[in-house]
């Protein structure tokens, strides 16, 4: 009988359905658990199913009969990747799911961005739309995306489906090389180039050591174009208090961002301290979660672990 623990399930929706895996087994279901119950709750698990519950190297130590790791998500920082390779313990993630529900609300956002759809929808509410006494007011700025240049960071599955969009809309697209690179791969721009011709610049790579804070002073002083700043990625992506900055020095025309350096952000942080600003808009780390998405992504997590056991393992990770 292989024992199953789902440490927290109440990261995916409540409609989503998490099938049974089609092999004898029991299955513990917490909604949330915190690190400090982690070791304790995984002690005698087979299979341990995470999405953001932190699987570490003390709470490893003590697992004897774990074997696999199954992360209900793409990101797989919240394991301890040395330490499990350590133990033979493997680590699946979840790839390709999001291919759609993403690169939407990156197009979400930077279309009300760009377009200045929640300052008007604002100020009709307010009563402008009267007191301009014509047909229609121009408070806001609005500009087009076609004919604009699109600058990506990162571009896997996630990075292309949002390029294949911006050439629908007309877009000129640069898919940028690794910071620092001195040689680039077919079809890249260089770092520092994409930072300098881009009106759009929009981040779909993974927080790695490499890539954390790969947006900080330094890069928001390159922004010749004064662009907008879209991550629909991983918040530690982006220096936030160099945004905040940059924000108010106009080194940027406007962040689109759903996610922050720490989840939820702190009231007193930065992303909290810019979320009113009209040329700001912070979602809640909602950009995967269309209702499509999250089903296609429980439906692989279970057939990850049906696999894995099977003998035929998919999506290993380290």
């Amino acid at each position: 009988m292989i024992r199953i623990v789902f440490l927290d399930r109440d990261t995916l929706s409540p409609e989503t359905v998490v099938r049974a895996p089609s092999v004898p087994h029991e299955m513990v279901v917490h909604a949330r658990t915190a690190p400090h119950e982690v070791a304790e709750r995984i002690r005698d698990a087979d299979v341990v199913i995470t999405n953001k519950a932190p699987v570490r190297a003390e709470a490893l130590a003590g697992a004897a009969k774990l074997k696999l790791i199954a992360v209900s998500a793409t990101g797989t920082d919240i394991v301890d990747l040395a330490e499990a390779k350590a133990h033979d313990i493997a680590v699946c993630n979840i790839r390709n799911y999001a291919k759609h529900t993403v690169p939407e609300h990156t197009f979400a956002l930077m279309l009300a961005l760009r377009r200045s759809i929640l300052p008007y929808r604002r100020s009709v509410i307010e009563g402008r739309w009267q007191q301009a006494a014509q047909f229609c007011y121009f408070d806001y700025p609005i500009a087009d995306l076609g004919g604009s240049t699109l600058g990506i960071i990162g571009h896997g599955t996630l990075g292309q489906s949002v390029g294949k969009i911006a050439e629908a809309f007309g877009m000129t697209v640069l898919a940028a090389g690794r910071r620092g690179a001195t040689e680039l791969k077919s079809g890249q721009t260089a770092f520092d180039e994409v930072l300098k011709r881009s009106d759009v610049i929009t981040l779909h790579c993974p927080l790695t050591p490499e890539t954390r804070g790969v947006i900080g002073a330094r890069e928001f002083a390159l922004m010749e174009r004064k662009p907008l700043l879209i991550n629909t990625g991983r918040g530690g992506l982006v220096d936030e208090l160099a945004l905040e900055k940059a924000l108010d020095a106009g080194q940027i025309s406007g962040a689109g961002f759903d996610v922050t350096d720490g989840e939820p952000p702190t009231p007193d942080s930065p992303m909290m301290r810019i979320a009113s600003r009209e040329n700001v808009i912070l979602t809640s780390h909602v950009a995967w979660a269309s209702r499509e998405a999250i089903q296609a992504l429980a439906d692989q997590l279970i057939e990850n672990i049906e696999l894995f056991l099977a003998g035929t393992p998919r999506n290993l990770v380290g």
